[in-house]
């Protein structure tokens, strides 16, 4: 077997080094062309998971609800911020805050619709503690 000339393999070397590094420098900036971390995504689903969990319970929803209302959501995740924001407010001796939004059942079809005005704990103005104006007057 013939050896390469010494020139030969001075050159090739660097020009080795000089690819390897500006390969490595293309991959560096997969971010910037739009090619997503699977670690990363992964970490943020489970980071929105714990954040819904978490305002599900404070807004007093139940586990079942909170996962009825987000189906996309990581189960796990979210029942683990559920639990870590009732840790909290148990610690601290917080109420909840009851939600503006109407809950599951007013979304659902067929849902029995009540022809009774209720109290609303906010008007159509902003005003706490007024009856809602009646429908159709």
């Amino acid at each position: 077997m013939k050896a390469f000339p010494r020139s030969l393999t001075v050159t090739v070397r660097p020009a080795l080094i000089a690819a390897l590094l500006g390969a490595g420098a293309l991959l560096a900036g997969c971010d910037q062309l739009g090619i997503e971390d699977p670690a990363k995504v992964a970490a943020a689903k489970v980071a929105e998971g714990k954040a819904i969990g978490g305002a599900c319970r404070n807004a007093l929803r139940a586990i079942e609800d909170c996962y009825a209302l987000n189906p996309k959501a990581q189960k796990a995740a979210v029942y683990d911020g559920w639990r870590e924001m009732d840790e909290y407010m148990r610690e601290n001796k917080l109420e909840g805050t009851r939600p503006l939004v109407a809950g599951p059942q007013a979304s659902r079809p067929g849902a029995a619709a009540s022809d009774e005005e209720e109290e609303s704990p906010r008007t159509a103005k902003g005003q706490v503690g007024e009856k809602a104006p009646a429908k159709g007057h």
